[in-house]
C-alpha cells in the first residue's frame, strides 16, 4: 500500500495572479447563479400569473363580430336601385359593398351592413 506523506495533504498557497483569477471566477459563478435565479423566478411567476389570472366569462353571443351567426349562414335580401348593373362586390367586416351602374350611366358605390340589413352609404362616383 502506498503511503501518504503528510506534505502531500496540506494545500499550498496559490501564487498572486492564480489567486486573483480564482477570486474572478468565484465572482462570475456568484453573479451567473443569481442572474439564473431571478429569470427562473420570473419565468415561475409568468405560469403562477397565467394560470391564476380570471379569465373573462363572457358568453360567446350567436352573432360574430362580423354579424354572421355562427351557428347557420345569414340570409338577407338587398334591394338596389332599378337596373342597377353590378361590377365588382367586395365584404368587409360585416359590410358589402356593390360597385356598378345605374340606368342613366352614372357610376356608384353602395354600402350595405349585414347586421341591420340597410343601406349604410351610397356614393356617386364622379369622373372623367
Amino acid at each position: 500500500m502506498t503511503v501518504i506523506e503528510p506534505d502531500d495533504q496540506e494545500e499550498k498557497p496559490l501564487d498572486p495572479a492564480m489567486e486573483s483569477v480564482r477570486r474572478k471566477m468565484v465572482r462570475l459563478q456568484i453573479v451567473s447563479g443569481a442572474i439564473m435565479f431571478v429569470s427562473l423566478m420570473a419565468v415561475f411567476g409568468a405560469v403562477v400569473y397565467k394560470v391564476t389570472r380570471s379569465e373573462s366569462k363572457e358568453p360567446a353571443s350567436a352573432i360574430s363580430a362580423s354579424g354572421v351567426p355562427s351557428d347557420a349562414p345569414l340570409a338577407a335580401t338587398v334591394s338596389l336601385p332599378l337596373g342597377f348593373k353590378v361590377q365588382s362586390t367586395s365584404l368587409s367586416a360585416g359590410q358589402i359593398l356593390f360597385y356598378g351602374e345605374t340606368v342613366e350611366g352614372k357610376r356608384k358605390a353602395l354600402v350595405l351592413d349585414l347586421r341591420t340589413g340597410r343601406t349604410v352609404a351610397d356614393v356617386t362616383v364622379a369622373g372623367n
